[in-house]
């Protein structure tokens, strides 16, 4: 009876993570629908719609994954390291779980560090970007 309980712990908690997944995915859906729909009258009514409007109705925010990447990074490391204070709290009790703890924190630290480098490279993309469309067309 106790392996049916975690089992059923297990499922439950994979079936919240799968929940709130799709609802976020249901959530954006919509959210464009809406836009979508206002942009649709908006023309059947003949009104202008200028770059400006539109950039605001549809949301559009400047893409900006070095940023988010970088943020992804920080969040990873703090739980690496809540995994090293957990090892270190949960050694006493339990001296077996220190070493596979400590496996966790650093497959989190090692995630973390892979997150930066990708931040860093969309980052160095992005400027040299920025940089070459400023220059003037030679040709």
């Amino acid at each position: 009876m106790d392996g049916l309980g975690a089992g059923l712990g297990a499922f439950a908690f994979w079936a919240f993570i799968a929940a709130m997944a799709i609802a976020g995915i249901w959530d954006g859906a919509k959210k464009r629908q809406a836009q979508h729909e206002t942009l649709r009258r908006m023309l059947e009514s003949n009104k202008p719609v200028d770059e400006e409007l539109l950039a605001r109705l549809m949301g559009e925010k400047p893409q900006r994954p070095d940023r988010d990447l970088a943020v992804a990074a920080i969040i990873v490391f703090a739980c690496a390291i809540g995994l090293v204070v957990l090892a270190a709290a949960l050694s006493g009790v339990a001296p077996k779980a220190l070493m596979p703890m400590l496996g966790s924190a650093g497959l989190c630290a090692c995630v973390a560090g892979g997150l930066k480098v990708a931040s860093a490279y969309f980052r160095r993309t992005r400027l040299e970007d920025e940089t070459q469309a400023r220059r003037p067309n030679a040709g």
